[in-house]
Formats: C-alpha cells, sequence, structure tokens
C-alpha cells in the first residue's frame, strides 16, 4: 500500500490547505511525509494491483472490502554491503500505525488440524485448535467522492485458555510463552516473487485469511436485509447477487472448499446446491504462467492441517473427473491432466485446477496472457468451458501514479484538458491536439528536467555519486528475477562501458542507469545479479576515461515511496521480460504516465501499449512469444551467439575472468555457467 498521509490529502481535496496549515506551523509537510513508513505487505506488482484497484473502487463508488493480513513484519528492507543484498526485518509498526483501527468486536475464530467425524447428520471437523482473528480496518478513500471504503486486514491472537484448557498439568508458563506458535501466523510475509515455497506456516496464513474473510462475509450476509434473519435457516439463494469474491492469483484458493464447508456441513444445503452457490460466488485472477510459480499443495500436508478440506477437494474433483469422462470416455490422460491432484511421488493438489473448477469466470491480466492461459496453459479447460475465460488488462490509479508523484504534470495537463481525466484517463487522448504546441512541449519537458534534478540531488544525498542531471535517466526497476533480464540490462551496460573506453572520442549520449529491486532470501542467482550489477557499477563509476558519461546505481530498498521518486524522474523505462513471461507488467504504465519512453518486449501490457500509443512511439526489440517457442523447439545455444558477437564475447569474458572481481575472479561462476547452460 505504500504510505497514506498524501494520498488520503489529496482524495480528500485537502492537501494544499494541510499545506499551508502546517507551514504556519513552521513545518515543513514534505519533511513530514517522509517520516511515515511504508505498508509493505506484499511482494511485487499483485499486491500493487490489489492497492491500485481499493483506490479505484472507492473513486468508483463500489461497495468493496479489500482483505488480508495484518503482517507484523512486511517485505525486509534491503540494504547493500559490499555489493551483496542483506535483509533486515521490516518492523514497520514500531511507531504504531495511525490508519489502522483494531476491531476487536468482529474477532473470529479459524480452526486448523483435528479430525473428520462422520455421522447421519453429516460431517464433524473436531478436536481443532483454535487461532482467533483479530480484525484491523484502514479506511480507502474515493478521489473527491465522499466515499470512503474499507479494508480489513486479519491479525493473528492465540485464545486465552490456549495450551490451557487440554489436561495440561501443569507448565502455565509455557502454556503462556506457547501463545506465540498460535501469533505467529500472521508475523511475517513470505518473501517469494512468482515463486511456490510449499511451507505449513504458508498454507497456514492462506487458510487463516480465508477463514475469516468468508466469517465476516455471511456474518454482514446475513445481517443485512437481503438474508431473512430466520433462526432456524438463512436462505442462500441470493447470496452470489449480494456477494462477489474475487481470488487474487491461487494464494486465496481454499475459500473454495471453505465455503463449501460452510454450506454444506454448517448450514446444511444440499451439495449440488451448495456448489452452484459458491461458484456463482468466485472468480479467479491468474497472475503468471511460469510453472514454478504455480501453488501445489501436497496432500498429506492438507490432510493434516485442513483434513475436512481435502475431503471436499476429493468430492469436488471426483465430481468434475466423472463428467469430464462422460463427455470424453476413454481418455485418461486429458482426466490426468485436468484432475485437481496430480499423482507422483508426492500427490499434490493443484490449486489453479481448483480455482478454474470452483469459479465462474477465468482471467489473465493482458490480451496476450490471456490468450497464452487460453491457449496453452489451462487448454483443456477452455476446451470445456470457452466462455468462462476472459481477459481484464491491468491498470493502475493515476491518483497516486501522476497526481501525487508527479504533480507539476498533472497541473499542466489540467490547464490543457481540465480535471476531469484524473477519474477517467481516456481523456488524455485530447492531449493530442496540442502535440506541435511548442510552448506546451517545453512546459512538458521543463516539468521532467526539474523532476530529474529534485531526484539526482535525493541520489547524490543517498549514495555520494555526482549524477548529471540532463544525461539520459535509464530505469529499470522491478523485483529481481531471471525472466525480467535484468542480466542482459547489465550486459548492455558492460558494452556501453567497452564503447566508451575503446573510442573515448566519439559521441556518446551520456546516461544515468538506474537499477533497483529485491531478490527473494532464497533465490541465488537474483542475488549474484545484484551483486554483479554493483561490481560492474563499482568499476564504471570510477573510471576516469568513462567520467559523466556513464553512471550504474543500483537503487537500495526499492518499494512504493521510493518509485514514487524514481519514476517521474525518468526518461527510459526498461520493460524487456522474455516474450511470454510477464504477466502484465504495471510499471511500464507508471513510467509512460509520467512521461518516459519504453524499451520493451512485445511481452505483457507492453503490446497494448505499443497499440494503443502507436508502435513507432516505444522501443520494441527483441524476439516475440511465437520466436521463443521456435527457438525452444529446435534448441538453444548460447555459445553460437557468444561466437558470433565479439561485443558480447568481450563482455562474458570480462564477468569470467574476474575483470569485475579482481579479489574473487570465479565469483561470477555460476551466471556465466547459467548463461551458456541452462538459460530460460
Amino acid at each position: 500500500m505504500g504510505r497514506t498521509l498524501q494520498n488520503t490529502m489529496i482524495n480528500l481535496g485537502l492537501q494544499n490547505a494541510c499545506d499551508e496549515a502546517v507551514y504556519q506551523l513552521g513545518l515543513d509537510m514534505e519533511e513530514l511525509e517522509e517520516i511515515e513508513e511504508d505498508a509493505g505487505l506484499g511482494n511485487g506488482g499483485l499486491g500493487r494491483l490489489a492497492a491500485c484497484f481499493l483506490d479505484s473502487m472507492a473513486t468508483l463508488g463500489l461497495a468493496a472490502y479489500g482483505y488480508g493480513i495484518r503482517y507484523e513484519y512486511g517485505i525486509f528492507n534491503q540494504k547493500i554491503r559490499d555489493g551483496w543484498q542483506v535483509e533486515e526485518a521490516d518492523d514497520w509498526l514500531r511507531h504504531g500505525n495511525p490508519w489502522e483501527k483494531a476491531r476487536p468486536e468482529y474477532m473470529l475464530p479459524v480452526h486448523f488440524y483435528g479430525r473428520v467425524e462422520l455421522s447421519a447428520s453429516g460431517a464433524k471437523w473436531i478436536d481443532t485448535q483454535v487461532v482467533l482473528a483479530l480484525p484491523y480496518d484502514t479506511p480507502v478513500p474515493g478521489y473527491m467522492n465522499n466515499t470512503v471504503n474499507t479494508m480489513r486486514l486479519w491479525s493473528a491472537r492465540a485464545p486465552n485458555d490456549f495450551n490451557l484448557r487440554d489436561f495440561n498439568v501443569g507448565d502455565y508458563i509455557q502454556a503462556v510463552l506457547d501463545r506465540n506458535l498460535a501469533e505467529n501466523i500472521s508475523r511475517v510475509l513470505y518473501p517469494n516473487d512468482n515463486f511456490f515455497e510449499g511451507k505449513e506456516l504458508r498454507l497456514k496464513q492462506e487458510y487463516f485469511v480465508v477463514a475469516a474473510t468468508l466469517q465476516d462475509i455471511i456474518r454482514r450476509f446475513k445481517a443485512s436485509k437481503f438474508g431473512s434473519t430466520d433462526s432456524v435457516r438463512t436462505v442462500f439463494d441470493s447470496f452470489p447477487d449480494q456477494v462477489a469474491i474475487q481470488l487474487n492469483d491461487t494464494h486465496p484458493a481454499m475459500a473454495i472448499p471453505e465455503l463449501m464447508r460452510i454450506f454444506v456441513d454448517i448450514e446444511k444445503l444440499p451439495w449440488d446446491k451448495a456448489w452452484d452457490i459458491t461458484k456463482r460466488t468466485f472468480a479467479y485472477t491468474n497472475h503468471t504462467v511460469l510453472p514454478e510459480a504455480l501453488e501445489r499443495w501436497p496432500v498429506d500436508l492438507v490432510e493434516k492441517l485442513l483434513p475436512r478440506h481435502l475431503q471436499i477437494i476429493y468430492e469436488i474433483n471426483q465430481r468434475h473427473l466423472d463428467h469430464i469422462a462422460s463427455l470424453f470416455p476413454n481418455d485418461v490422460d486429458r482426466l490426468r491432466r485436468m484432475s485437481l491432484i496430480e499423482e507422483g511421488n508426492t500427490k499434490r493438489i493443484n490449486m489453479a485446477h481448483l480455482c478454474i473448477v470452483g469459479s465462474h469466470a477465468v482471467n489473465g491480466v493482458a490480451k496476450i496472457h490471456s490468450e497464452i492461459v487460453r491457449t496453452q496453459v489451462f487448454e483443456d479447460f477452455a476446451a470445456l468451458e470457452p466462455e468462462k475465460f476472459q481477459n481484464k488488462t491491468n491498470g493502475i490509479t493515476p491518483r497516486r501514479w501522476l497526481l501525487l508523484c508527479n504533480p507539476g504534470l498533472a497541473e499542466l495537463i489540467a490547464e490543457k484538458i481540465g480535471e476531469d481525466y484524473v477519474r477517467d484517463l481516456s481523456q488524455l487522448s485530447q492531449l493530442h491536439k496540442f502535440v506541435d504546441d511548442d510552448l506546451f512541449i517545453r512546459e512538458v519537458a521543463k516539468v521532467k528536467q526539474e523532476n530529474k534534478v529534485k531526484f539526482a540531488l535525493y541520489l547524490e544525498k543517498e549514495y555520494k555519486v555526482k549524477i548529471n542531471p540532463s544525461s539520459m535517466f535509464d530505469v529499470h526497476v522491478k523485483r529481481i528475477h531471471e525472466y525480467k533480464r535484468q542480466l542482459m540490462n547489465c550486459l548492455h551496460i558492460i558494452t556501453m562501458y567497452n564503447r566508451i573506453r575503446r573510442d573515448p572520442a566519439k559521441l556518446f549520449v551520456p546516461r544515468t542507469v538506474i537499477i533497483g529491486g529485491k531478490a527473494a532470501p532464497g533465490y541465488h542467482m537474483a542475488k549474484m545479479i545484484i551483486k554483479l550489477i554493483n561490481a560492474v557499477a563499482q568499476v564504471v563509476n570510477n573510471d576516469p576515461m568513462v567520467g559523466s558519461k556513464l553512471k550504474v546505481i543500483f537503487l537500495e530498498n526499492y518499494r512504493v515511496s521510493l518509485a514514487e521518486k524514481v519514476i517521474p524522474a525518468t526518461d527510459l523505462s526498461e520493460q524487456i521480460s522474455t516474450a511470454g513471461t510477464e504477466a502484465s507488467g504495471t510499471g511500464n504504465m507508471k513510467f509512460m504516465l509520467n512521461g518516459a519512453l519504453t524499451i520493451g518486449t512485445m511481452d505483457g501490457a507492453n503490446v497494448e501499449m505499443a497499440e494503443e500509443a502507436g508502435e513507432e512511439n516505444l522501443f520494441i526489440f527483441g524476439m516475440r512469444v511465437e520466436d521463443v517457442t521456435e527457438l525452444d523447439r529446435k534448441g538453444y545455444n548460447a555459445q553460437l551467439y557468444y561466437d558470433r558477437l565479439p561485443e558480447l564475447k568481450q563482455a562474458v569474458d570480462q564477468i569470467k575472468s574476474g575483470f569485475f572481481s579482481p579479489k574473487d575472479p570465479n565469483l561470477f561462476n555460476d551466471v556465466v555457467n547459467m548463461l551458456f547452460h541452462h538459460d530460460r
């Protein structure tokens, strides 16, 4: 979510009044804003998309709630020490959080472990361990429309009789200390972006948010005028008309069996009725096609933690496979491919399959991604129900990503086309009229230059490097991942460095290359890439032959509040993932909205941006999805390119020989070995 103060002032139309009032007190509003901690409760695009959606839904006046976990420790703070990433705990609540309000009156129980007892009246989940979910509410104001929605985040609390009720003869002190075991559920965010790690605590977190949220939704449904408050039983027929639940990737997939459990075991609905209501309630957004990111939970782990849910998943799967077998008799391979359960060394539940089967709509997050979802990743499911698969291309909120971070540009635009565009960005097309207005063009360039000067001062203060503010600011900020190809950018930096040294007199457009982003703590290659970038920066920035022509900066601890500083100052936006790997990207949109040019591949939303702006207005390069598929088919041989391209050979040789790591010439062996032998 980032910071809240400035966003709240803007959406309430109070920013100028507050700035003035604070100035009258002899204080500086910007200095005050810098004190607030970022709420860093997600990893990357998926979490930021949810934050943008909350702003958008409130601005559209929709009655919407955002549900999640109130992590005590969010995404780690990244420190760069000696060129390496070092993680520090993000103790963001240290000084309290003025935006949240605890709501103990809505506290709810969540059950784990235990066993299932089958009786004539149905299944009972008994002997469970209980954890309490305490909600904290944060207001989400719409833009100038007197709407305030709610983001409700759950915190885990141990019940007061925790470890004391069970025939516990004695260790009272230990029992109280053991309360931590329950409360650890909301302790820390798992820091993986686009990678699945099948840990028990993570599954507990996923079920915790789901179970608390569904109870909350049903409580609200029953209390509303729509559900009759019949003491015997509520009529749930209208439930899907009153409630829509959007699954943000598969992380809350357990909501599907959980809602079935509530309807069948507790509310005593017949299975078919419960399943019909469930399917009409849920919709699923897929956020990635990378196989290593797909959630596949081991059956034995689910059986231990959530035994009733496993039974329900088996029942869902049985009915699902019976249906397919009736349509495709004797096609056992199709049954295997479409099953919710994957057989193998360890039986696993494919959570994406569960989401598709349990939802009435499935969407990708950009046209090309939705196409890949439909025709490749889930082609069997799309063949069965083509109408279920849709596209919803991602977006960003123009309040935070233009008004808040770039007031100079926002004001210039408003002078030309009015202020309505802030709620409707399609109105920016009115700017076409001014494409030949020299004064306007100059004003826009002046705003960019002012933003660059301001950011250059920030960099000099933070990094003690002298930045040339009239150089091209070439920016590559996002999570560090092989598919995002920060390594390719690094090879380009080395090549530019070599060209300057080979011919120092030759005209070279000065550039400041800025790369930033966090690597998952367990992702060895990503951490090596950070080290390499910093090693290259060390050499480039201290070579007198290069001077101010080329500077390389690794931006430490990239986060929302830092994005708000760097994006308005950017000339060139790097969006260079291998075609078919970046589902959408949203940083790409933020840069374009702030007047940067884009160098990018035909991947994710870049494709639609090129369509919208005209391909001649972006620097599009590289293989298309079809070319990647073809190269995969015939086999990729890195050696060929190394032998054929002398500049590439030189760059790789420098990395290999220790030119950038003289104290440890073999430091980057793993990186070079990957480039030659297993570069996806």
